[in-house]
């Protein structure tokens, strides 16, 4: 299976996953935001809406006439860290306040 594939296959199960975690205790981390939104421990990733910029930023550049082979392949340079507190909660978990101070969301 591909990541790709992998991705979709989780993502479409993302809610008995997540339930089936809860029941036995499991704490889940994803790369996913929307895990971490849908009742999962935490999340980190690159940006997503960063990733969209910078590839408007690629077709802008690509449309003024620059070749894309030309162009340097670049990585993602901002993170997100999204923390569900509910979810540590129930997990009977304390999310130390220095990790809470660097997450950029905290779902209460």
């Amino acid at each position: 299976m591909s990541l790709e594939n992998s991705f979709r296959y989780f993502t479409a199960r993302r809610d008995r996953i997540i339930t089936l975690a809860a029941r036995h205790a499991v704490p889940t981390i994803s790369s996913d935001r929307e895990f971490a939104a849908a009742g999962g421990l935490m999340s980190y990733s690159s940006s997503t809406m960063d990733s969209y910029w910078r590839a408007g930023v690629y077709a802008a550049r690509i449309l003024k006439g620059e070749k894309p082979a030309d162009m340097p392949v670049e990585r993602s340079t901002k993170f997100e860290l999204v923390i569900n507190l509910k979810a540590a909660k129930a997990l009977g978990l304390e999310i130390p306040p220095k990790l809470l101070a660097l997450a950029d969301e905290v779902i209460e």
